[in-house]
């Protein structure tokens, strides 16, 4: 089982993915979180997120190399939730000199998600709604997990929208 959800900034897209996962028969429940706390406010939203969550959820940190932590986590009787891709993508970004480069770090990511033996749920900021942003690394921000949103979605066996708490399948069942 993989599924990706999609919506706006506080949508209700975690509160949802982390319901949709503990609803899952497994053993074990890992928190994939990508967030790094860059500022007072960053730091706020991520403490906000572990104050919330569940007591059953094992946290592991991966602001960058999502692919290979998600190869170490992996497992039949494992729900792997992943949250979020988009500031992954912002890491990745950020530092793109730095070795794997972003099409590196995409193609390890998406070679993890079809050898994964684990139940997969991805969390991404919708970004694509919007206009055309002005600037020349955000038009690439965008372009990107544009780019990454359509190849996860077509891997994913569910996709969802979420907006006002609401979620709205776009995909189910791999149809």
């Amino acid at each position: 089982m993989k599924e990706l959800l999609l919506g706006g900034t506080r949508s209700g897209k975690s509160r949802h993915a982390e319901t949709r996962a503990l609803s899952l028969a497994v053993s074990q429940w890992f928190y994939v979180a990508t967030a790094q706390a860059g500022d007072t406010e960053m730091a706020a939203r991520i403490q906000h997120h572990r104050d919330e969550r569940d007591a059953c959820w094992q946290t592991v940190e991966a602001p960058r190399d999502l692919g290979a932590c998600l190869r170490r986590l992996d497992g039949p009787d494992r729900c792997i939730l992943v949250d979020c891709l988009t500031l992954w993508l912002s890491n990745c970004l950020a530092e793109d000199t730095v070795s794997p480069t972003w099409p590196e770090e995409r193609d390890a990511l998406l070679a993890a998600v079809d050898d994964s033996r684990a139940k997969l749920i991805f969390v991404s900021n919708e970004v694509g709604s919007g206009i055309v942003p002005l600037g020349a690394l955000s038009r690439r921000f965008a372009d990107e997990a544009g780019r990454l949103h359509q190849a996860l979605a077509a891997r994913c066996d569910t996709v969802t929208l979420v907006v006002a708490g609401l979620p709205l399948t776009l995909k189910e069942n791999g149809a």
